[in-house]
């Protein structure tokens, strides 16, 4: 689809694809009507405890950042405005990204700004973003070719 050519930006457009839990054990509720309650203890303390598979999933998700990109002026309209970013990728890793997927030439420039008011320095993460300004669960970015704000 518009998947970026070897480009680990977003992995894909947000999706509800993936289950919150994952959990494949077997959930046998009227297999324990006596006692259920130590029985169900044991048999939910493992999983929960200690197994790795059960933590990979999770820190995947937890890498991942909703950002809500949004045009501004005459900037061209992405389609897909909604992508899971990596925490540890920066601003100017998401510019070079959406200009190659707005393919605008090399000389073009291309300017982000969060909650329309300022815009993070290049090497700014992701992620601190999030942490100070994000929103809902995302974070919303807007770019342009022409500076608006700030």
């Amino acid at each position: 689809m518009a998947e970026a050519e070897g480009q680990p930006l977003p992995v894909s457009p947000q999706s509800e694809g993936r289950s919150e839990g994952g959990e494949e054990a077997p959930e046998g509720g009227a297999a324990a009507p006596e006692g259920g309650a130590a029985a169900g203890a044991t048999d939910t303390a493992p999983p929960t405890a200690g197994s790795p598979g059960t933590e990979e999933p999770a820190g995947d998700t937890k890498k991942k950042i909703d950002i809500l990109l949004k045009a501004v002026g005459d900037t061209p309209i992405m389609k897909t405005k909604k992508w899971a970013v990596e925490r540890t990728r920066t601003i100017q890793g998401l510019i070079d990204f959406i200009k190659k997927f707005l393919k605008l030439m090399a000389s073009e420039q291309l300017f982000i700004y969060v909650n329309q008011s300022f815009a993070p320095s290049p090497d700014q993460e992701v992620g601190t973003l999030y942490e100070c300004f994000g929103s809902d669960g995302k974070l919303v970015l807007h770019y342009c070719k022409t500076q608006a704000w700030g």
